[in-house]
């Protein structure tokens, strides 16, 4: 009784929420317009994406930065991107934070670094988009833009700062950014290890060589940096990644419940 008395409790505030935070039309056929990779997903996807992205705005905070104003158009475009990766896993895989801090432009946060002798350097490092463990998200407008997706398009590597970053949050769930979510199974995890592996190394030799990649350079870094990037580009440019490297398609397409570049109209 208590358990059924919750999910009616749970099924109330999801409607409310729906109604309070519901995209107007005009506002989602402009998103549909400014992100073409999400336009070209089914109806189906899109009217569940929808949903999600009002779920998504209903639980998360945005904050502008340095006087930037946080537009519905601003939030409407980073939820809708924010949402795909999980349009089938569900939003819980975002629970662990609520900030979004949105920037103009690039920010410059000090770092430091020690080296193996032990003494630290201190640099600054040009940030467009950051993911922290627990929150806040921190995105710069300046890469997200319509502007910035027309500047991009025709380039030999996908770029998505949304996608990425969420891709790092996703990665965090199991507790360890390190290109390996959460799975199941050990099975599962074995599996993804191996192809992984064997992926990241020809990807690797590739950018070694000089030669163009789908998938951003920046991959070559780290394996957390190489799953961000390959999920940009599993659902920026599905069917050129599903050509260039297909067991990793595949294995991406298991874990996100999706197959986006067959799921168009």
């Amino acid at each position: 009784m208590l358990s059924g008395l919750l999910h009616r409790w749970r099924q109330r505030r999801e409607q409310r929420q729906l109604a309070q935070f519901a995209i107007p039309e005009p506002l989602w056929q402009l998103t549909l317009a400014h992100y073409p990779f999400i336009a070209r997903r089914s109806e189906a996807d899109r009217t569940a994406l929808r949903r999600l992205c009002s779920l998504f705005l209903a639980s998360k905070e945005f904050h502008g930065a340095r006087g930037f104003i946080v537009t519905d158009e601003v939030a409407v475009a980073v939820a809708a991107q924010a949402c795909l990766p999980v349009l089938r896993l569900g939003l819980s895989w975002y629970d662990g934070f609520v900030g979004i801090v949105m920037h103009e432009g690039e920010v410059v946060a000090p770092r430091e670094t020690m080296d193996d002798d032990g003494v630290v350097h201190a640099y600054d490092e040009a940030l467009v988009g950051e993911a922290h463990e627990g929150g806040p998200l921190m995105l710069a407008w300046s890469e997200i833009t319509p502007e910035a997706v027309d500047r991009l398009e025709g380039h030999d590597a996908v770029y998505n700062v949304v996608i990425h970053e969420f891709a790092h949050v996703i990665d965090a769930c199991d507790g360890a950014v390190n290109g390996s979510p959460a799975l199941a199974t050990a099975h599962a995890r074995q599996q993804w290890h191996a192809t992984m592996e064997a992926e990241w190394a020809w990807f690797c030799d590739q950018v070694d060589a000089g030669a163009s990649t789908l998938i951003d350079p920046y991959g070559a870094e780290a394996p957390e940096e190489f799953f961000a990037v390959a999920v940009e580009a599993f659902f920026v440019a599905p069917r050129e990644l599903l050509m260039e490297q297909p067991r990793l398609y595949r294995l991406l397409a298991e874990f996100f419940q999706q197959d986006p570049a067959q799921d168009g109209d």
